[in-house]
This record gives structure tokens, sequence and C-alpha cells, in this order.
């Protein structure tokens, strides 16, 4: 089942081939650097996941193809044990490598339906969400930085974080020639995202403050600070407030968050690198701001995606029980 393929491309593993197409496998015998293109078309992310799904059904003794009875056995077992959205991650995997064979889909039999919906029922708890962070906690810790280095940073990273409502991947993404100053305030550019993967990118604006503490400016004082002239805006800063050349992870941004979060009483555990994103939704929702607008600087796909950050935001806006007591 797995032919020259896997052996002439060490890079593409069996559950990679089983998501590639017939036409795709093909191209990749007949010219090297297909086999790059075709890679590319999946992020790295996402082919890790589709790796480790199908090797986790391969070894507990599934097989693609796969019947639909195998499938509801292997639900069935690990109910309980993984989370629901796991299983419905390792399903949709499943259904990917069967779909990109030309194989029916077992995934969406009444049988593996049912046992899914059974499994929802009686497992589905209520998925924990990292807080977001509002806009008034973002200024109580802003009042808390200094003029050191890292706090010069974090100011930054928090300010523009939040303004802009980016993932921390894209956060840490921009570079010094992603930044156009503009009489308005700034433009980054985001070269690639979640929902961005072919980096067809976008720009998005943030203006200049009304309030005491603006993205534009802090942005403007840490590059001006660091001499930032090319390559990554926000770097790493040691505890004796030297400054890496080298990229912030993901990870990092989260830790800063918590750390500040801390530093002003709130709990760190309930806080992430998605604070920032969610806290802008969530304020702008509360402010009033309509939800395409909020998506224009997010790049939520639809309203759907949206609706939590709104339905939290809105909960007091108008309140029934307020125009009571």
């Amino acid at each position: 089942m797995w032919p020259v393929l896997t052996r002439d491309n060490p890079h593409l593993s069996r559950p990679t081939m089983a998501i590639l197409k017939p036409s795709e496998k093909f191209a990749i015998n007949c010219k090297p650097a297909v086999s790059d293109y075709v890679r590319g078309s999946l992020s790295a992310n996402t082919r890790r996941a589709y790796r480790s799904d199908l090797n986790h059904f391969q070894e507990w003794g599934g097989t693609i193809p796969a019947t639909e009875e195998m499938i509801a056995a292997y639900l069935a077992d690990h109910a309980g044990e993984l989370s629901v959205a796991t299983l419905m991650r390792r399903l949709a995997s499943i259904a990917k490598a069967h779909a990109a064979q030309g194989l029916k889909n077992p995934t969406r039999s009444i049988l593996v339906q049912s046992t899914m919906r059974g499994i929802k029922r009686a497992h589905t708890t209520l998925q924990r969400q990292a807080k977001p962070l509002l806009v008034a906690d973002l200024l109580t810790i802003m009042a808390s930085l200094t003029d050191s280095a890292k706090d010069m940073r974090d100011k930054a990273l928090l300010l523009i974080g939040f303004a802009g409502g980016f993932r921390r991947s894209e956060l840490v993404a921009i570079d010094h020639a992603d930044i156009e100053w503009v009489q308005q305030g700034v433009i980054i550019l985001i070269r690639r995202s979640k929902t961005d993967q072919e980096g067809t990118g976008r720009k998005i604006g943030i203006p200049y403050a009304r309030g005491r503490y603006c993205p534009v400016i802090s942005l403007k004082a840490w590059t001006e600070h660091v001499c930032i002239e090319d390559g990554p805006v926000f770097r790493p800063v040691d505890r004796h407030g030297r400054i890496s050349k080298s990229r912030l992870s993901g990870e990092a941004v989260s830790l800063a968050i918590k750390d500040r979060v801390f530093a002003i009483g709130l709990e760190p555990d309930e806080y992430s690198g998605h604070s920032l994103r969610a806290g802008f939704a969530t304020s702008a929702a509360t402010a009033g701001v309509s939800s395409w607008k909020i998506r224009q600087q997010t790049g939520h796909a639809s309203d759907a995606m949206l609706a939590r950050y709104i339905r939290d935001g809105e909960l007091f806006v108008d309140n029934a029980a307020g125009a009571l007591l």
C-alpha cells in the first residue's frame, strides 16, 4: 500500500501520504520538486495534527480504508479518555485520509454519527476558555510598567496585540519590514495566519490612541530603543536587560501575559496568549462596535467565530434586570 514514495521521500510519512490525492502521489514520483509544493499545501501544524491522529488510529489497530464498525469501536474505546474535541478531530483526519484516496467516507455512517452523539451526551463538559484581558485590566497593567527594556517591550507587545486583535503567532511574526508608519497611526502587514495558509496577507490599521497609553507610540518607542531596522520586532529580553536579535516565541507571549496579570492581582492560570485577542473582541462588543468591524480587525472568518465574544461582551448591555433593580 505504501510503495517507493515513502522510501524516496522520507519527509512524507505514511499518515501524511494517506491524505494526499492519487494525482499528488503520482506527481511526487514524476518530479522531486513537486514534493515540496505538496507538503507546502498543508501548514506544518496541520501535517503534524494529521500525522498524530492517523498514527494513533493505526496503533490502536485501525486501517485505511476503515469500516464504520472499526471507527465506532475506536471512538467507544477512547470515550472519556480523550476529549470530545480530540475525538472529533480524529474523525476529521480519518475522513480526510479516505477522501484523499477516493474512498467512501465511513465516518458519515449512521453508526459512527450515532456513536459520536452518544459520546457527546455522556462526556461533553464546558470547554475551558482563556479569560479575555479586558481593556480596564490592560490599562492597569500599563500603569504598573516602568522604562526598563523588558517593560518597554511588554508595553508595546500587549498594546499592539490587543489593538490589532492578533493571534500570538501573528504578533511574534511581525518584522520591521511589515510596519508602515502613517499619519493616522501604523499599518501592520500580517503575511500569513491561521486562516490565511496561502499567505495572501492582510493589513491591520492601528490608530493613535486618545487615552494615555497609545499602542502606536509604545511600538515606536520600543523599536527606536532597540534600534530595530530589520528582522523581528518583538525579541527576548533577559533578566539583565540584554536584548536578543532572535524572534520572541508564541509561548513567551503567554508567559508575559501571565506575569503581568499576576502582578496586578489576577489569576495567571486563567489567562493565555489568546487573552489579548479575546479581550479586544469582548471589549469592542461591549463598546457597541459592530461585528463586521471587529472581524475586519481580528480576521475572524465569520460572525459565528466571533459569537462567543460578542455574547460575553453584551451580557450587561441593556440588561433587562438592570432596568428593574
